[in-house]
């Protein structure tokens, strides 16, 4: 099963458009750039990965 794409909640104003979506899919995530949409890479991570990049983005 794979959900719709999420932008962060922080994402507002102007800038909103420039960050990165994350889904779930399968198990895993995949993340993208938001400005680039549909034609954006999507990168598979595993539960780990994506938790530490949550992590390293609060910093």
């Amino acid at each position: 099963m794979t959900t719709e794409w999420r932008k962060s909640s922080r994402s507002q104003g102007d800038q909103q458009s420039d960050c990165v979506e994350a889904r779930v899919s399968e198990g895993a995530f995949q993340v993208r750039d938001s400005k680039l949409g549909d034609n954006s890479p999507i990168f598979d991570l595993r539960a780990s990965d994506f938790t530490s990049l949550l992590s390293a983005a609060q910093r």
